[in-house]
């Protein structure tokens, strides 16, 4: 990553939090332009709006929407709540994992096209099983529903 332009990318996200500078939102706005929090962006920030980044790490660990780590460019969440881990979300995850090469501890293919990952609940509990890809609802999902998904992104 160009140190330089991660800069400047971070300058104007703050510039357009002025004058009161929220974490959160910055964070947020990080993460939008990056897919997750790199640890140079987060040192940067941490020094450009002179907060520790003891102060910064723990405000992007505490909220399960940032990440750390790199994720790909589709983001695709299993619901593994009551109501879909009841009508079979993990078989779906599994199909997933299995047409993707992923495991239980690695969620982003090598090609950064791809991230798995399962969440509590969507708030969809009606269309169980669930999953999203960038945040669009797929209801009532299948193994095979799901592979079709993945065929079409690629």
């Amino acid at each position: 990553m160009d140190h330089e332009k991660m800069c400047k990318t971070i300058d104007e996200i703050v510039a357009r939090h002025q004058p009161s500078k929220p974490i959160v939102a910055i964070l947020q706005d990080i993460q939008e332009e990056y897919r997750y929090l790199p640890k140079d962006a987060l040192l940067y920030l941490a020094d450009s709006i002179n907060v520790s980044i003891a102060k910064i790490y723990s405000v992007a660990t505490f909220y399960e929407n940032f990440s750390l780590e790199p994720k790909g460019k589709y983001v695709i969440r299993i619901c593994d709540g009551t109501a879909c881990h009841v009508r079979k979300s993990i078989p779906i995850l599994n199909a997933l994992r299995k047409e993707l090469s992923l495991t239980d501890g690695k969620n982003t293919t090598d090609d950064q096209l791809f991230t798995v990952e399962t969440v509590s609940c969507l708030g969809a509990c009606g269309l169980a099983p669930v999953m999203t890809i960038n945040d669009k609802v797929y209801p009532a999902m299948t193994p095979e529903s799901a592979k079709s998904l993945l065929a079409e992104l690629k």
